[in-house]
């Protein structure tokens, strides 16, 4: 971008005769400043576009900042006062038009100018990148609720519903229309310029010099491009055209320090998501075919968040399953080659990490040979960040992961970059849909299996008189007895010593809270520890006052769910709950039932029914 002193000076000061009172004229010092502020960006500074501030330009605006023309002339009002931000915002404003082709430059004479409702859709896309790459401040505050859709979709959403009044006129030349098309006359002795593919061109640059420095491919001294290590051409792999995990491979850190890998017993590579970083040991010799293979494993273990998933299971061996499914899900996607020695097993195809590790679990012949990419008998899943000079944890790892995984999947779809393992496909989903809370779960459980009774209003049971009519006699609501056995449930709950009070009365409070506002009147309890004590129907509201931990012993809950299985008056229909800390017997249960447990608890079988873990 460019400025001619004759344009951003003449006639701009005091008395219009420029010269003297341009130099102490304040509008001209904040504009001046503000272009300033836009030219440090190398994207806007390489369209070659100039600024026009005549006094007696027609094409500047009355009431705004700016207009753009077509043929790269940005129109200033000559006099305006705004500080200096507010002008870089309203320059860089209208240089995005140039640069994202709403005024192409074109020799066709005469040319057609946009409608209101074309403008409108424009800026307000203009104003959604500025709202995510600031340049300045807007003079006037832009709704936050930006629009969906690019510009046609805009423009014809708005043609169809109306313009929203907060976009009618959020450009920069106040209610006027601020993109003009002009015509590129033949004697300016050039080619008729493509704005649109040199801002692309300048944005390209401009951010890959960013990626480059940030990534320390790049002296920040003398600007030099370093020369790169094999496992650094890996990752930069991943960002240039691996779009599944360019998003990831950019947020992380690749750790190279080979007395950290000894110190830590890293054989070839490890990963913490808490810090973001991928450890590896620069000591081993692999191809970058390889280095591609290891970096896309750990990124895969720290994006599916395979250490916050394992829970109560054994960390080594959820690591090892977790290994089996990441491999095979990179050999199918071709995704550089596996180095020797790593674990790849095609019996335990489409399983997910939790599956393979119930298979593995009791299979000690094959635990004793196990290894990760760390070693022997260690897990390259780590927690905690390992000590060194600079580490930094993410403050919103969910997000982060979560963002750089499903936009990388959207763009490996779109840009049709090869087929991915369907069990890949539905992690990433589910990554996508954060998971439901326990309490929002055990309600829905409520609503599917716990019926709502059905009152019956009755003149054998009259209600109150209204004060106004207390002449009329009106009909009493009750809920007759077939409604309470059918909307009952029952409650099986763990007593012993080992349970948590503070979990317990969390739980005891949403199983109230969901009974009373389902109309549900009572429910079946049963408290065990080493024996079942059958406490009856309770309301929901009283359930908590009447339990006590006993701490008697180990847990037997099968006696307390046979005891309801025998009972004549419990109704065959009705669902259990379980609530236990997971440190039970074996329990077979002939109904619909589900499980409350602590969070990173476990319960030492497989469950038939859902299992809401509390947190």
């Amino acid at each position: 971008m460019k400025a001619s002193a004759r344009r951003a000076n003449s006639k701009g000061g005091k008395g219009g005769k420029g010269g003297k009172g341009s130099a102490s004229d304040p509008a001209a010092a904040a504009f001046a400043a503000g272009l300033a502020l836009v030219t440090r960006n190398p994207a806007f500074a390489a369209l070659k576009a100039s600024v026009c501030r005549e006094a007696h330009c027609g094409l500047a605006p009355t009431g705004g900042l700016a207009t753009v023309t077509s043929n790269g002339t940005i129109h200033v009002h000559p006099a305006k006062r705004a500080d200096p931000a507010e002008w870089a915002w309203a320059l860089a404003h209208c240089l995005l038009h140039l640069g994202f082709g709403h005024v192409p430059a074109s020799a066709e004479d005469p040319r057609e100018q946009p409608d209101r409702f074309d403008l409108a859709a424009r800026c307000a896309v203009v104003n959604r990148f500025l709202l995510t790459h600031p340049t300045g401040r807007p003079p006037v505050d832009l709704p936050t609720d930006s629009p969906g859709g690019d510009e046609e979709q805009l423009a014809a959403r708005w043609r169809r519903d109306g313009i929203p009044a907060a976009h009618e006129h959020c450009g920069t030349a106040g209610e006027r229309a601020d993109q003009i098309l002009t015509t590129w006359h033949a004697w300016r002795n050039s080619a008729v310029p493509d704005w649109e593919t040199a801002f692309a061109h300048a944005l390209t640059r401009s951010v890959s010099a960013a990626m480059d420095l940030a990534g320390g491919r790049l002296d920040r001294t003398s600007g030099e491009r370093l020369p790169q290590r094999p496992w650094d051409r890996a990752l930069n792999w991943f960002v240039s055209s691996y779009p599944l995990l360019g998003g990831i491979a950019a947020g992380l850190t690749v750790v190279a320090d080979a007395e950290l890998a000894r110190s830590q017993s890293i054989d070839i590579a490890a990963v913490s998501s808490v810090a973001g970083e991928i450890y590896i040991n620069p000591l081993r010799t692999f191809t970058d075919e390889e280095w591609r293979f290891v970096l896309a494993h750990e990124m895969l273990h720290a994006a599916l968040r395979h250490g916050e998933r394992r829970g109560g299971r054994d960390p080594l061996l959820f690591n090892v399953a977790a290994d089996y499914v990441v491999n095979d899900w990179l050999v199918r996607m071709r995704v550089g080659d596996m180095p020797a020695g790593l674990l790849y097993d095609p019996e335990l195809r489409d399983l997910s990490a939790e599956e393979v590790y119930d298979r593995i679990a009791g299979d000690l012949r094959r635990r004793r040979r196990l290894a990760t990419l760390r070693g022997k008998g260690a897990g390259d899943i780590l927690g905690d960040p390992l000590p060194r000079p600079g580490a930094r944890p993410y403050t919103d790892l969910d997000d982060f992961y979560r963002r750089g995984l499903v936009q990388g999947f959207d763009l490996h779809q779109y840009g049709e970059r090869g087929l991915l393992p369907a069990g890949l496909i539905e992690e990433i989903r589910a990554l996508a849909h954060p998971p439901v809370p326990w309490d929002a779960r055990l309600a829905r459980w409520f609503d599917e299996y716990v019926p709502r009774p059905e009152p019956v209003r009755s003149y054998a049971r009259p209600g109150r008189r209204q004060a106004s009519t207390p002449d009329i006699p009106r009909a009493g609501r009750y809920f007759p007895p077939e409604e309470t056995a059918r909307c009952t449930f029952g409650v099986v709950l763990d007593t012993s010593g080992s349970m948590n009070s503070g979990l317990l009365g969390k739980a005891l409070g949403a199983i109230a809270s969901y009974a009373e506002a389902r109309d549900v009147p009572a429910a079946r309890v049963v408290f065990c520890d080493a024996a079942a004590y059958d406490a009856g129907y309770l309301p929901p509201a009283e359930i908590a006052g009447r339990v006590r931990v006993r701490g008697r012993g180990g847990t037997e809950l099968q006696p307390g769910i046979d005891l309801l299985h025998r009972a004549d008056d419990f109704p065959p229909t009705a669902p259990l709950l379980v609530i236990t800390d997971g440190r039970c017997d074996t329990l077979r249960i002939r109904r619909e039932h589900a499980f409350l447990i602590p969070q990173g608890a476990s319960l030492p079988f497989t469950a038939r029914g859902p299992v809401f873990r509390l947190s």
